[in-house]
């Protein structure tokens, strides 16, 4: 007894606040991130899934927010994490009055069990973070925490917390994107580039058949990436800034199409419904032979470029198309279709293919002569 009593004299205090969901008490605090290390268990992926409240740590989710910390350690943020107390828990009020009734302090016992039920990979983060610059220790995140003794309310917990978690487009993560060179570009891209230029889907990464839009700024920003040939958060000088715009300006005076459905001359269900050229994987595939293109011919590139107009971007053209941009006739985005759609611009801009586009090449060939 004297023990069990020693046990719940120690507790952990948190100043907190106060709050009811579902007629039931929870409490918000500020955590300072060194304390975070302490309370929570470091490791459940020995435990089956069953016996535990969380979803097992992703290790390629944690190196990216860990880079976040460290390189944006002026202006990072993050949302709160969730997490259940499996003991009982006593709440120091710091008044009488109806808010110092919410405001005050959590106490916890010792021998209390912190559960995740939201964060796991941003804890995990900081706890990384933390190892290479403990300067950030004394910094804190919100918290919080809910009362279960048991574990089958926990894992409701989760199912309940990620059951409607909608996840940004890709088009508008990149919109709002400021850290990210390339997605600052290509937002830019979008309202600098004449064909881009209002026909540009800023908040989907989808276009509906009847939006006015041809381009996604995903879709932008993808191409973009690879005529660049950039990786997310590379450095993008204001020469190459300068070269994308020209570029993207360049193609889209040799798009006919592309032009008239900026006049309004014809509809751009039109376009995504009969041609390839309306579609991602024709940007992504004009970016990798534009970029071959200015390699090879640095002073003579727009010239060349105007042979684009040959190409006869229909869907009905199966003969050229299907096996290479379409399959069973609906187009498909595979990184080894788009390596054939670029071939085939490269072949049209006479460049010569490197030693991976030929080996995708011969067996797309070789396939092409099994068939028949």
């Amino acid at each position: 007894m004297v023990q069990k009593k020693l046990t719940q004299d120690f507790t952990i205090s948190f100043p907190s606040i106060k709050g009811i969901q579902s007629n039931k008490e929870y409490y918000v605090t500020m955590c300072p991130l060194k304390l975070l290390q302490t309370i929570f268990p470091k490791d459940t992926k020995d435990l089956p899934p069953e016996l535990r409240a969380q979803r097992e740590l992703n290790k390629n989710r944690v190196l990216p927010i860990k880079k976040y910390i460290l390189e944006n350690q002026d202006n990072y943020i993050f949302s709160s994490i969730a997490a259940s107390i499996d003991r009982e828990v006593d709440f120091e009020t710091y008044g009488e009055d109806p808010i110092g009734r919410k405001i005050g302090t959590l106490c916890v016992p010792m021998d209390s069990n912190f559960v995740i039920n939201d964060g796991q990979h941003r804890l995990a983060a900081i706890r990384e973070a933390l190892i290479e610059d403990p300067s950030i220790e004394n910094e804190t995140i919100s918290v919080v925490f809910f009362i279960d003794a048991g574990l089958k309310n926990s894992q409701q917990m989760f199912a309940d917390l990620n059951r409607y978690a909608v996840h940004p487009t890709k088009s508008l993560s990149i919109l709002y994107d400021h850290r990210d060179p390339t997605a600052r570009l290509a937002t830019e891209l979008a309202t600098e580039v004449v064909v881009f230029k209002g026909m540009t889907e800023k908040a989907k990464s989808s276009i509906s058949n009847r939006s006015r839009k041809l381009f996604t700024l995903s879709g932008i920003y993808q191409a973009t990436k690879r005529f660049l040939q950039k990786k997310e958060g590379d450095e993008i000088s204001e020469e190459e800034k300068e070269l994308a715009i020209d570029f993207w300006n360049t193609v889209g005076k040799n798009m006919p199409d592309w032009i008239m459905a900026v006049n309004k001359k014809v509809t751009t269900s039109e376009l995504r419904s009969d041609y390839i050229h309306a579609h991602g994987i024709a940007l992504q595939a004009l970016a990798i032979a534009g970029n071959s293109l200015i390699k090879k011919y640095p002073a003579a590139w727009k010239r060349s470029l105007t042979k684009i107009k040959q190409i006869d971007w229909s869907r009905e053209n199966a003969i050229l198309w299907e096996g290479r941009a379409m399959i069973g006739g609906s187009l498909n985005k595979s990184q080894k279709n788009v390596t054939l759609t670029a071939n085939y611009i490269k072949t049209i801009l006479d460049l010569p293919l490197d030693p991976n586009e030929e080996q995708v090449e011969a067996s797309y060939v070789k396939g092409q002569n099994d068939f028949r």
